[in-house]
């Protein structure tokens, strides 16, 4: 009688280098083509134009005032809280600073039409001389 001895088999090994390579590969595509969108700090409906114009690139001297549809002004950047006195003391100092400022004012659509034209008297007596409203395309049929 012969007997066969048998041999051992070795368990099989997971090589983790190959796995954390691989890992790293597909971590490195998804930051590659995900896209990182900026949203605003204010989400605002604005009014719809038909005579609406693109935004310029020489709109460099343009200070930006919000208006929610909760009647709050927001100004700059930052979107800082202000109240309509506040409002008109922070333009006459970007006035010192740049005369031919541009005011914009980029207002929801259910913003209390009331808060708009105190803005719009705002800049009459920072005496800004241009003034912008921020609309969008009407949606083409």
């Amino acid at each position: 009688m012969r007997f066969y001895v048998r041999k051992r088999r070795t368990t099989p090994a997971v090589i983790i280098v190959a796995l954390i390579d691989v890992l790293i590969v597909l971590v490195i595509f998804l930051l590659v083509t995900t896209t990182f969108k900026q949203q605003p700090a204010l989400r605002l409906t604005l009014p719809e134009s038909s005579q609406a114009k693109k935004a310029g690139a020489n709109d460099k001297d343009t200070l930006e005032v919000s208006i929610g549809k909760d009647g709050l002004l927001r100004f700059g950047q930052n979107a800082d809280v202000v109240t309509v006195e506040q409002l008109t003391g922070k333009l006459r100092d970007a006035v010192a600073q740049h005369p031919d400022v541009t005011l914009a004012i980029n207002a929801d659509e259910n913003a209390p039409w009331g808060k708009v034209v105190k803005v719009r008297d705002a800049a009459t007596d920072a005496k800004i001389k241009s003034l912008i409203a921020y609309t969008k395309d009407t949606a083409k049929p």
